[in-house]
């Protein structure tokens, strides 16, 4: 943090502050609060810095006032200084602190205090007792099983290790379907909740758009049902090349609750690509729309796929109901799909066992051809899990995230807010402007997700200013390097609300070291392994060492979720988890990274080997 071109806040003046282009009158009235801050708090101590966010900043004073409160804060503070720090009453309403306020005395005994203070006793608890802490947060989101689990983990005999279940089985003799938890009405959620907003690029004048549970509910049995009329095989792989919009996320939900497979390729990919991840994944039909709308811009997508030699496609019209091209012979429109069945009570879900796949990602395929990534019926816990825990995702919470069914961040999104009764926002369009900006203002988004790159041209264009985002809780990072005054900038928009970064990867559907709402959060920073995770630091001869080089070892807990290998061709896959090392920062935070697996730390990058066989 450079902060030596900073001066301490008690040598501050009114004239350096006007000098930032803030009015003179304005300048004398800041100043005067920024010296009472000071005389109460010191001039350098997380409490200041706290303080000034609440009292003093705001969006519209310029970001170099922020860069000079802030720096100045913590000119002499030393490395990852806290941007945000929980208050007391407000954890003790977080999902986790809800949770620790009851049963915390019952999982920690006499250690227990707060739900702040016992936080990472908490996070052990849930490595040491993942049989307790799984059927607790299972129960917390109200997952319904067929056939219940025999137990949460079945260890393998006699310290075997089998690879096809590293640690053990997980959730044994379970028959769930994550679609069908996510229609559920239980006690997060009533017929009339809205569980979708959405809005078109180009419509920023008109009301948010928005779906019920029960239109949900609908909308999903009807595409199941038109599903079946294909005559295809269950357990088929379906593909969705789409953005991620109200149609995609319910044919999503109504190829996994018909007892189909998701097949995920980006609205991005060239023919070769989706052409490649067909052929690997075996896909029987795949839906798609004749274009991408994207301002002025009409983007060719059908012609992608039949270029891609695709099976059956089903194709949607971006706008209307006709069609810029003519269909290939066989292809089917949405509307003639749809039309092929009337069906107006629950589809029955097709529940299967807890390891079956439901959904095939894959890897990005930058460095050869891409990996099949299979999510089984438990992934969507995981994930929903960790927004549960990481992010407080929960009941009324509107959850937006840039993002596309291609990547593992759609079907997130998809699972973390209907598992935990909240409301998906999509935003059609691109999320560079200020239309997306207004959207998050009008669907009053309150957890919002975002990669590094989208919140460096939001920086650079000032295209969210004068936007009110106060409805926001917290933000989400993940997919690259994160830079400390962009994500300052970027809590000073919503009024300082933190950044929990997360790390992890498509094959455990989640993440592994994150942030939490109950702990500290520095900017570009982590603040705790992932629940059910524990981290080792290795040297080179495989044996712990302290502090120096992180090595994310993944032991038995995060493999709950960590899938099966897809065996094509008769090929086993090897899956590797490309795996950050790093120095270890002070005051417990590690550099945040995001998701990106491949990025380089301290110059190193280490790989975990993971063989799965037959």
């Amino acid at each position: 943090m450079a902060t030596y071109n900073y001066k301490a806040l008690d040598c501050i003046t009114s004239c350096d502050i006007e000098a930032l282009g803030i009015p003179s009158k304005l300048a004398e009235q800041l100043h005067e609060k920024l010296a009472e801050i000071v005389n109460t708090h010191g001039a350098a101590t997380p409490a200041t810095w706290q303080n000034i966010t609440t009292h003093i900043l705001s969006p519209d004073l310029p970001f170099s006032f922020h860069q000079l409160l802030y720096y100045g804060c913590y000119k002499d503070f030393g490395p990852d200084p806290p941007a945000w720090i929980p208050d007391p009453e407000a954890a003790k309403v977080t999902n986790v602190g809800k949770l620790l306020q009851t049963r915390g005395e019952e999982f920690l005994g006499s250690g227990y205090k707060d739900p702040i203070s016992s936080f990472s006793n908490f996070q052990e608890f849930s490595v040491s007792n993942p049989e307790v802490y799984w059927k607790t947060v299972l129960n917390e989101m109200s997952t319904s099983f067929s056939v219940p689990p025999q137990c949460i983990l079945r260890e393998n005999p006699n310290g075997e290790n089998h690879l096809s279940n590293p640690g053990g089985q997980w959730l044994p003799g379970a028959f769930v379907n994550p679609a069908k938890n996510c229609l559920s009405v239980n006690s997060k959620r009533s017929l009339d909740d809205i569980v979708i907003r959405w809005r078109d690029e180009g419509d920023s004048g008109l009301p948010v758009k928005s779906m019920t549970l029960k239109e949900l509910r609908a909308e999903v049995w009807l595409v199941a049902y038109a599903l079946n009329a294909l005559g295809l095989d269950k357990g088929s792989a379906i593909a969705i090349d789409m953005p991620m919009n109200v149609n995609s996320v319910v044919i999503y939900l109504a190829i996994v609750l018909a007892g189909y497979i998701v097949v995920s390729i980006a609205d991005s990919f060239a023919s070769l690509e989706i052409s490649t991840r067909l052929r690997i994944s075996k896909a029987k039909a795949i839906f798609t729309q004749d274009l991408i709308i994207r301002g002025d811009k009409s983007i060719p997508l059908y012609s992608r796929v039949i270029d891609a030699q695709a099976p059956l496609a089903i194709v949607i019209p971006a706008k209307g109901s006709s069609f810029s091209m003519k269909l290939r012979d066989g292809d089917i429109s949405w509307f003639d799909f749809l039309e092929r069945v009337r069906k107006e009570n629950e589809f029955a879900a097709v529940e299967q066992p807890v390891e079956a796949f439901t959904n095939i990602l894959f890897s990005s395929g930058t460095t050869g051809e891409p990996k099949a990534i299979p999510w089984t019926n438990a992934t969507p816990f995981k994930a929903a899990a960790d927004a549960w825990c990481h992010m407080d995702i929960r009941k009324a919470d509107i959850v937006a995230w840039p993002t596309n069914l291609g990547w593992m961040m759609g079907p997130w999104l998809v699972y973390a807010s209907l598992l935990n009764g909240a409301s998906i926002a999509l935003y059609n369009g691109s999320p560079l402007g200020s239309g997306f900006a207004k959207f998050v203002q009008d669907a009053k988004v309150t957890m919002l997700g975002v990669v590094p790159s989208i919140v460096r041209t939001w920086k650079s264009t000032n295209c969210i200013d004068g936007y009110d985002w106060s409805s926001i809780r917290c933000f989400g990072s993940t997919g690259e390097a994160s830079n400390v005054d962009e994500y300052l900038w970027l809590m000073g928009r919503a009024l300082y609300k933190p950044v929990i970064e997360y790390c992890g990867g498509t094959e455990i559907g989640g993440g592994f070291i994150t942030g939490s709402l109950l702990q500290a959060q520095s900017l570009a920073a982590f603040s705790t392994p992932a629940m059910g995770c524990k981290l080792f630091i290795l040297g080179n001869d495989g044996c712990p060492i302290m502090y120096f080089l992180l090595l994310f070892l993944l032991t038995s807990p995060i493999f709950c979720f960590l899938n099966k290998p897809y065996k094509l061709s008769g090929n086993n896959f090897v899956l590797l988890f490309p795996i950050l090392a790093s120095k270890c920062a002070g005051d417990g935070f590690l550099g945040g990274m995001g998701m990106s697996l491949s990025a380089l730390l301290e110059g190193i990058i280490v790989h975990m080997v993971v063989q799965m066989i037959p």
